[in-house]
């Protein structure tokens, strides 16, 4: 009896896996035909693209000729454009200003007010009316100019919020305010114009805001030189006191002699401290030379780091390569228009 029973588990384990295995052959079989129908159909469409561009081919070329002739005479016959750049370095926050005014030249380009233009920059009107945008982006850097860049800005806010943002966080989210040199591009159809508008651009960084800080940042590196002066003052005259204190101590005679009970007395030398006095003197007279230098450095609201060129460049966009656009544009369109009829035929076909 029981060996019955035993063979009969072992038959319905059998079943259970060729019902398993069938299964599975049978998803796979699926899967495969999936991606075979799917390579049919793409084939099919292959073939019935390339079969219609094979009957029309006559009236595609024709067509892509004419377009690319329209285009190669309009591309020759439209005006060229020139650009030139230049990089600039600003302070105490002129590139707000800076920004603001880029905004402001373009808003009268497209107003077409060549007059305000023609006042700001000192130049004619025909030559305003050929100048056809300005554009502010952040000027070149290297990773060293990012790396202080995250620097300082970690100590601009809390450590606890510091230690949440790393550097590629930084460099990724950071806007075109985070620096300080900008690339001022100005796209004209006058090739000579640039050098012109220099005088025009340098008077965009002045502000008041900027004055203002300018004249905040004077009054306390004063405030620090007096503080600086003074305290070395108090050096020079501790400095003072202690060589008079050696000199005595060199002129004084040594007292040594003993009492009864054999006990040495000697007058010893006073402790002075003048080379720990020596050495603040030298780091005070550091941080005055550090805040001269920087007086020197940022007593304006940019520098020009590179000017315009005598002579612009002239531009070259992708979409103003007419001969090579419009053959392509035209190619679509018959595509186009061969599908719709193909689909036209089909819906007339279908209610018939």
């Amino acid at each position: 009896m029981s060996k019955d029973l035993q063979d009969q588990n072992n038959s319905n384990e059998e079943v259970d896996l060729l019902v398993l295995f069938n299964y599975i052959g049978e998803k796979i079989n699926k899967f495969i035909g999936f991606f075979i129908g799917l390579f049919k159909s793409i084939f099919s469409l292959f073939v019935s693209a390339a079969k219609a561009v094979l009957k029309n081919i006559k009236l595609i070329v024709i067509v892509m000729v004419l377009a690319g002739l329209t285009g190669y005479i309009l591309q020759r016959l439209k005006p060229k454009v020139y650009d030139s750049s230049m990089l600039v370095r600003t302070y105490f926050d002129a590139k707000y200003q800076l920004a603001t005014n880029i905004r402001y030249y373009n808003a009268l380009l497209v107003d077409q007010d060549f007059e305000e233009m023609s006042s700001i920059f000192d130049i004619d009107k025909e030559s305003v009316a050929d100048i056809i945008l300005f554009d502010m982006s952040v000027g070149p850097e290297t990773e060293n100019d990012r790396i202080v860049e995250y620097d300082t800005f970690l100590k601009s806010i809390d450590s606890t919020r510091a230690s949440e943002v790393i550097f590629e966080d930084f460099v990724e989210n950071r806007d075109i305010y985070t620096g300080n040199v900008f690339e001022i591009r100005v796209e004209s159809r006058k090739k000579n114009i640039f050098k012109s508008l220099e005088s025009g651009i340098n008077i965009s960084f002045e502000n008041r805001y900027s004055t203002k800080k300018m004249a905040k940042r004077d009054s306390l590196i004063v405030i620090k030189r007096k503080s600086i002066l003074a305290a070395i003052d108090q050096i020079d005259s501790l400095k003072k006191v202690y060589i008079n204190v050696i000199e005595n101590e060199s002129k004084s005679r040594k007292v040594n002699y003993s009492t009864g009970e054999g006990f040495p007395l000697m007058q010893e030398k006073s402790e002075t401290k003048e080379f720990q006095l020596l050495d603040k003197e030298i780091k005070l007279r550091n941080e005055l030379a550090v805040l001269e230098e920087q007086k020197l450095e940022e007593n304006v609201f940019y520098d020009v780091i590179a000017s315009f060129q005598v002579v612009g460049n002239e531009v070259k966009h992708w979409r103003d390569r007419y001969a090579l656009i419009f053959p392509i544009l035209s190619f679509l369109l018959l595509c186009l228009g061969y599908g719709v009829k193909i689909s036209v035929n089909y819906i007339n076909n279908y209610e018939a």
